[in-house]
């Protein structure tokens, strides 16, 4: 895929201990149209550790980009050439996480404090692949937040080659805050990433943060190209089923159109990705690294609240199986 091919109106987050290959699954079947990120994958985990664990996908999450951190450019290019030898569509460099462990690798949000080494380590994934690279940053790092220092880091990046990038509308605090904390904490800046997209209009530019629905989005795609949510499809997956009609099904979007009706149903996405479920348990899989993903499908209906106890309490359980996940499902099965 090329940057032209990939839409980009709306994304999912890459979230750690979250937006695995399962969930990635799952929101599949919600939406075809959303693209999807997968958790940061650092390049020592690639070439130093079981490459392919980390890699493999499966091919119904297209259209799929991988997130890599890491700040060494050589390393980074031989991850990228790997990761379009896996079939991505996307790769996606951090320079956004601040927490402790990424920092000591050099690599996250104190990366926006070295622009060069960014751009270094751009120039050298385009070297070494064909996909589109792109970078997800904050709006500032601690002091470092003016206006000016992030327009000066998109600047350079941009000359490197990238065209495309996430913007978490927050700064990043390296010490002080846990990352937990950086995620709500540190006050949002949509000013500043539209006022980005004014000052660049060719490069493309996607927001980050504190978004909860569709219609937020619509109205941030008045302002910029694209919109990545995050915790909120975490907590409830279905706001995702009206997207593929609601965001992708229009050229343009008045911010004031109405949502849609899902195009699918609860019970068929939750039929599908019990085949699923059942089929990696036939490879050895366990079911709560599968299980855990339901908990906030029926989010705000009735049983819900029973639903992700069950599921809680018994779908952990070793050596659990789908019985348990049929069971929960008598709490919500007229939905």
């Amino acid at each position: 895929m090329t940057i032209q091919s990939i839409d980009r109106r709306l994304s999912i987050a890459p979230m750690m201990a979250h937006t695995d290959r399962h969930f990635r699954y799952l929101i599949r079947l919600i939406s075809k149209r959303v693209l999807l990120y997968t958790e940061m994958i650092t390049s020592g985990a690639i070439l130093n550790g079981d490459a392919h664990k980390h890699l493999q996908f499966n091919a119904a999450e297209h259209p799929v980009a991988i997130q890599l951190g890491g700040s060494n450019p050589a390393a980074l290019a031989r991850c990228a050439r790997q990761a379009e030898d896996y079939g991505y569509d996307e790769i996606n460099l951090n320079v956004g996480c601040p927490s402790h462990r990424v920092r000591s690798g050099r690599f996250g949000a104190c990366l926006m404090l070295q622009p060069d080494t960014v751009a270094s380590c751009i120039q050298a994934m385009q070297e070494n692949c064909a996909l589109p690279v792109t970078v997800k940053s904050r709006t500032g790092v601690d002091e470092q937040d003016s206006y000016d220092v992030l327009h000066q880091f998109i600047e350079t990046v941009a000359a490197a080659g990238c065209r495309t990038f996430i913007i978490h509308a927050r700064k990043a605090y390296l010490s002080g805050l846990s990352p937990r904390a950086n995620r709500t904490i540190p006050a949002l800046e949509y000013d500043k990433v539209y006022r980005l997209k004014k000052d660049f209009p060719a490069l493309e530019i996607i927001i980050n943060g504190g978004i909860r629905g569709l219609q937020q989005t619509k109205a941030h795609l008045q302002q910029v190209d694209g919109v990545m949510i995050g915790r909120a499809v975490c907590d409830n997956p279905w706001l995702l089923a009206e997207a593929d009609q609601a965001i992708f099904a229009h050229t343009s979007l008045p911010q004031t159109s109405p949502i849609t009706s899902p195009t699918v149903q609860r019970s068929q996405v939750i039929a599908e990705y019990m085949q699923y479920m059942q089929a990696r348990l036939d490879q050895g899989e366990r079911l709560p690294a599968m299980s855990r993903h339901l908990a906030g499908l029926y989010q705000g209906q009735p049983g819900a609240r029973a639903f992700r106890r069950y599921l809680g309490e018994h779908a952990n359980r070793r050596n659990s199986s789908m019985e348990a996940v049929g069971k929960a499902m008598a709490f919500v099965q007229a939905i």
